[in-house]
């Protein structure tokens, strides 16, 4: 009897535990966007407009609300989710100079050896073409929003008529179609939207035109002591283009931006239809000073969150898909942007400061089984972070030279610590004047140190100045804090090993 107690219990642990381990490998499918702004997003609160796809994934999973980036442009934040390494160590700091070496280890490649199947359609922007994967197929560079080209396996290029944010969802869903459907897969599908120049599909032109927004309230931000900020060029009131941006042009049947003039006839119609009467009221109106600036900010929110809603939509589909092919309940879906982005704040577009619009990304995750639906995350995580994670859920050893850390534990056990600061460095020096700087941010303080363009510290009490308006570096009373937050500073670049930081800093003296 007693025996027979011991394997009754035996197996009421063993289907206990089973029920809460996957049964087989999950399936992987990551959508990552570009320049999509957590504030345009409404899982976040965000009431710029509604994405009830991306909050699906968040409502049936987890919400990331410290998800950050290591480098915020758009090829070295790719590079940092493949290989779950700092741009130091891929190679890969900046879209100016650098090409990224496919030869070297991928979280991609390792489930590949996972016995997984794996793809990577859309946006790719690494200057070199995919090495690793089962199937790809990919936009050359930025790619368009209509008509795009896209690179085959084969290296030859097609012309696809349509919507780049419907056609990679096309793809996306003719490679799941054809798999093998014996073998779990991962599948990266990389979305040009919502990159500049903000190009609506036809039939989301203007579904925005009757919403007026507020301007953030430092729209006018004049930069007081914070020389990095002052001397950007990304200001939506200097820098962003009548023509090119806001598509407003004097003659709209001779048009030659790249953009437009591959679009056909019917799509050339409907552009000229919808944006130039806008151009004509724009031109009566005679508009100046402030008037003008925020004439054009209202006009930047109306295509950028248009060209939002088809890639909320395009996500839907992703999970549509999945429902219908009984895949939805062993399919890991993780929704998030290459970076974060200004949409206005300081008065400005674009990304690339370690300030907390474009250093926070948004990310959301959906693991049916794993993560409980509804789950909020205040823990803080990486780019660095999606390709262990990815191979602890598929049960794949985590190379050792992976610097990043599995966030499983973060959203299955509230024991689990995460990290408790956050380093960052961005390299590029040339586009819209935004100097080079590294930092670290904890969970009240941030230190950024700005080189080659603007040199010099920044330090910002993040809740007292959650705008990081007032810069406290070398103000009085802050000397312990940033004395703290220094060693701190230099403790992340030993263990990241980012040897261009280390010298600098040690030539200023210090812990280096």
């Amino acid at each position: 009897m007693k025996q027979v107690l011991l394997l009754m219990a035996a197996f009421v642990w063993s289907f206990a535990a089973s029920a809460q381990t996957p049964a087989k490998k999950p399936n992987i499918v990551i959508i990552v966007s570009d320049d999509h702004a957590f504030q345009a997003i409404s899982a976040y609160g965000g009431n710029l407009m509604q994405t009830p796809n991306i909050d699906r994934i968040a409502k049936e999973g987890a919400t990331f609300n410290k998800a950050y980036v290591t480098n915020s442009i758009c090829g070295p934040s790719r590079a940092v989710i493949l290989t779950g390494k700092y741009s130091h160590k891929n190679g890969f700091k900046d879209n100016e100079n650098s090409h990224f070496d496919g030869s070297q280890n991928s979280f991609i490649k390792e489930l590949g050896k996972g016995g997984y199947q794996t793809a990577w359609v859309g946006k790719w922007h690494l200057e070199s073409d995919p090495q690793g994967f089962d199937y790809w197929k990919i936009l050359p560079g930025q790619g368009h929003y209509f008509n795009p080209d896209f690179i085959n396996m084969d290296g030859s290029r097609e012309r696809i008529e349509g919507y780049v944010t419907s056609i990679t969802e096309d793809v996306a869903e003719e490679w799941l179609e054809g798999r093998d459907k014996s073998k779990p897969f991962a599948l990266v599908i990389g979305h040009k939207a919502t990159h500049r120049t903000w190009m609506p599909d036809l039939d989301d032109m203007g579904m925005f035109d009757d919403k007026t927004f507020l301007l953030p309230a430092n729209f006018y931000d004049n930069y007081t002591n914070r020389e990095a900020a002052r001397v950007q060029d990304m200001t939506i009131d200097k820098t962003m283009i009548m023509g090119y941006d806001l598509k407003m042009y004097p003659d709209y049947d001779n048009l030659k931006e790249g953009n437009i003039v591959r679009m056909n006839a019917d799509q050339r119609a409907r552009f000229t239809a919808y944006y130039k009467p806008i151009y004509d009221d724009l031109m009566a109106r005679n508009l100046q000073g402030k008037e003008l600036v925020e004439w054009k900010y209202q006009r930047y929110m109306r295509d950028y969150l248009a060209t939002a809603a088809s890639l909320d939509r395009s996500i839907g589909r992703t999970l549509d898909y999945l429902d219908r092919n009984g895949l939805a309940d062993n399919t890991i879906v993780i929704y998030m942007s290459d970076q974060g982005f200004y949409m206005g704040e300081h008065g400005w577009f674009d990304k690339r400061f370690m300030y907390e619009e474009s250093f926070r990304t948004p990310m959301v995750m959906r693991y049916p089984g794993v993560v409980k639906p509804g789950t909020t995350s205040e823990h803080f995580v990486m780019n660095l972070d999606i390709a262990p994670t990815m191979l602890d859920a598929a049960g794949v050893a985590i190379p050792k030279d992976m610097q990043g850390e599995s966030f499983l534990p973060l959203l299955t056990s509230k024991k689990a610590k995460g990290r408790e600061a956050m380093y960052y460095h961005y390299y590029e020096n040339g586009e819209h004047a935004v100097s080079p700087h590294f930092g670290i941010k904890t969970g009240r303080y941030k230190l950024i140190r700005f080189y080659k363009r603007v040199e010099g510290w920044e330090l910002y009490d993040l809740q007292k100045d959650p705008s990081e308006m007032n810069n406290l570096y070398g103000k009085k009373g802050y000397e312990k804090i940033t004395a703290k937050l220094r060693k701190q500073l230099d403790g992340l670049i030993q263990k990241y090993e980012d040897d261009g930081a280390k010298e600098l800093l040690a030539k200023e003296g210090g812990n280096l």
